[in-house]
Formats: C-alpha cells, sequence, structure tokens
C-alpha cells in the first residue's frame, strides 16, 4: 500500500470529525444569536462525536481490531444520529422500526467505509449486503408501523384490513393469469381426444367438403397409425 493510500484513511476521518465540530460549533452561535436553547437539541452529538473519533481511530488501527473499532464506532455515530432526529423532531416512536438502521445497516455502512479505504474488497461486500438487509427492513417496517398501524398518529390503521384484502387478490389474481396457460390447455386437451371423436370429425369435414377425399384419407392415416 502506498504512503497516500495510507494517510487517505486518518485525513477522511478527520475531515468528518472537523466537519461535525463545525455544524455544532454553527448551531452554538445560531442559539446565541436567536436567543434558542440549543442545548436540548445538542445532546446527541455528545454520542455522535466519541463514534466518529472511534471511527477516525480506527482507521489508524490494522487488523481485526480495526475493524470491530470501525463498526463499532459506525454503529455509535449512527445511534446519535437517530437520536438527533428523534429529539429534533419528537418522533421517538420510530425507533420501533429505525433499530435497522443502526443494525444491520450502521454495521454495513462502516464495512463499507473501512473496507473502501483499506482496499478489503470482500468487507465492502460484505457491508453492502448488510447495509442493503437494513434498509429493506427499515422500509417495511416503516410503511408497517407508520401508515399501516399509525404509531405516530397518522396512518390507514382502519383501511389495513382492506389493503390485505386487496393485496391478496391481486396475489392470487398474478399467479392464475398466466398468458399462454389457456392455449396450452386447449392444445392438451385437443391431443388428448379419443381417436374415435377425431374420425367423427374428420368424416364431418368431408361430408361439409371443408376437406377433400385424399386429404381425409391423409388425416385418417395418421390418426390411425398413432395409435
Amino acid at each position: 500500500m502506498t504512503e497516500d493510500n495510507g494517510n487517505r484513511g486518518p485525513r477522511i476521518g478527520s475531515m468528518a470529525l472537523g466537519g461535525a465540530l463545525v455544524v455544532l460549533g454553527i448551531l452554538f452561535i445560531l442559539g446565541q444569536l436567536f436567543n434558542i436553547h440549543v442545548g436540548r437539541f445538542v445532546w446527541p452529538f455528545y454520542i455522535i462525536v466519541p463514534g466518529v473519533l472511534l471511527f477516525v481511530f480506527a482507521l489508524t488501527t490494522g487488523g481485526s481490531a480495526g475493524e470491530g473499532l470501525a463498526i463499532f464506532g459506525s454503529v455509535v455515530s449512527m445511534t446519535g444520529t437517530l437520536l438527533l432526529y428523534q429529539n429534533t423532531f419528537d418522533h421517538f416512536q420510530s425507533w420501533a422500526y429505525a433499530w435497522a438502521l443502526v443494525a444491520p445497516t450502521s454495521i454495513g455502512l462502516g464495512q463499507i467505509i473501512y473496507g473502501s479505504i483499506k482496499d478489503r474488497e470482500q468487507m465492502v461486500v460484505n457491508g453492502r449486503r448488510l447495509t442493503a438487509i437494513g434498509g429493506v427492513i427499515f422500509l417495511v417496517g416503516a410503511v408497517f408501523f407508520e401508515l399501516i398501524i399509525g404509531i405516530s398518529g397518522f396512518g390507514l390503521g382502519r383501511y389495513a384490513g382492506a389493503i390485505l384484502l386487496v393485496g391478496l387478490g391481486i396475489f392470487i389474481l398474478l399467479r392464475t393469469w398466466r398468458p399462454g396457460a389457456p392455449a396450452v390447455q386447449t392444445q392438451a386437451t385437443a391431443e388428448s381426444r379419443d381417436p374415435t371423436e377425431k374420425l367423427s370429425q374428420l368424416k364431418e369435414m368431408l361430408d361439409s367438403g371443408m376437406i377433400s377425399e385424399a386429404e381425409y384419407e391423409e388425416k385418417k392415416a395418421e390418426i390411425l397409425s398413432s395409435l
């Protein structure tokens, strides 16, 4: 690994920490200017900043110890970020499904960032998988708890039964309706008809002039040969 790659991790981590401190400082300044009690909104940074520091320290450490610290720092940072959101908007009910962003999503994000900086492709792949799983759990949980149950006061709870019935009906229709299936069934039915019935229909076609005598004899021979 080149010297530039070796310094890239600490440099990125320091930039993240510096950005967090700048945001924190701006919040304090705005609080003083507009007489806003920012302390009520700032306490989650006491969790976010240590998490970022842990991640920065992990980037300067190699081996399994660095990986473990990176994952732990990512989890702590994500927890603080969620608390910041929930405290700001008074939406602590979201813990019912937001836990999926802490684990496995934040674990996956930590692996992606650490693995990308340390050039560990397998770690990045594992991180992407965990992040995708966590994202799906979060989205499904958000739809269920917010829209169907309505834990935050808005939801479709009284329509939940009807929505489930509609969804089940659509699922059954999609499984039942398969383009081409009737044609296949008709063909199979035609092929499985009794030879006597086929000969009878063939004779009717001859009598009505739909086919010639030669065509009748040819088709008759084909039917008899298949017995």
